[in-house]
């Protein structure tokens, strides 16, 4: 089996739903993004920057293999909760705990039987993928509404989901473009950061106060926030095991910021998100909850994301 390992297209981040002609609309999950190569019972299952899921989510693997399917498909691993709901910090734990639904959810069909599909139409696209598709408890169909974003994002506030995705249903596929023919709308902003040191705890709690985080721009790392929100027990041990190891005397980043107390420091290679309320006007987030660490992506490629 030759892996052609694709990077999957992206979307561009904007302000505020809309209806148009000749637009589609999904959910916007809250998971990893993951291409699928599968020839049979050989399944290759990658992150956005190519790390291999194989071993991370073996069910995945197996609930593709035995559908003499030759394709290449485009979706999001998530863990649903018991309303069906993705959640990003139970997909942290899931090697750990197994708790909550593994679901891929599979939105593009990119080749199928060695043909290549992408210059194809995304509806087109979809079409075939609904047809092939194998359905089972963990491989499921990401189904799509046409012309009528407003209605589909006032569902995904009320259901408080991430927010939903608007795509023009004649592009074509773009492997690793972010372009405007997909974009996504949020429900509340979130943010990938680059963690680049930690406080010293206080009080009852351990291991640490809060993180120090940055995004990169024009090659440094630029300090937008701390985040000492979003811990339980669990989570604490599971950033402060990866952090330890990166433990660095001096700051990462261009404009350190003056703390509180003690802060470590720590090698800028560590990605997390956020949720916050909004930016500040000096450019810092303002009351920012950690969501999860974000091992499908690169510290180097984190930047400041604004809605157009």
């Amino acid at each position: 089996m030759r892996v052609r390992h694709i990077k999957p297209m992206l979307a561009t981040l904007v302000d505020k739903p809309f209806d148009a002609d000749g637009w589609l609309f999904e959910v916007k999950w809250d998971g990893f993004r993951a291409i699928a190569e599968v020839e049979n019972d050989r399944v290759e299952i990658y992150s956005r920057n190519l790390l291999s899921f194989n071993k991370r989510f073996s069910p995945i693997i197996k609930s593709l293999q035995g559908h003499k399917l030759k394709a290449v498909l485009d979706g999001e691993i998530v863990i649903l909760d018991s309303r069906g709901k993705s959640r990003f910090e139970l997909l942290q734990h899931y090697q750990q705990t197994g708790k909550g639904n593994l679901v891929y959810y599979v939105f593009d069909l990119l080749f199928l039987n060695g043909k290549d599909l992408r210059s194809q139409p995304l509806l087109e696209r979809k079409k075939l993928l609904k047809k092939i598709l194998p359905r089972n408890a963990l491989i499921k169909y990401s189904e799509h509404v046409l012309d009528h974003g407003k209605k589909l994002y006032e569902k995904a506030k009320k259901q408080t989901w991430e927010g939903i995705m608007a795509k023009d249903y004649q592009s074509p596929y773009r492997a690793g473009k972010r372009t405007k023919e997909w974009q996504k709308i949020k429900n509340r902003p979130q943010q990938e950061v680059v963690i680049g040191g930690f406080t010293k705890p206080s009080g009852s709690r351990k291991k640490f106060g809060a993180l120090v985080m940055g995004v990169y721009e024009r090659g440094k790392l630029l300090y937008i926030g701390h985040a000492g929100t979003g811990f339980d027990e669990q989570t604490l041990n599971l950033v402060y095991n990866k952090l330890k190891p990166l433990i660095q005397k001096n700051p990462a980043f261009k404009n350190p910021p003056e703390t509180r107390g003690e802060t470590t420091w720590v090698k800028p290679k560590l990605v997390g998100e956020v949720a916050f309320e909004e930016w500040t006007e000096d450019g810092h987030m303002r009351q920012p909850a950690f969501l999860g660490l974000r091992p499908d992506k690169k510290a180097s490629e984190v930047r400041k994301e604004l809605p157009k």
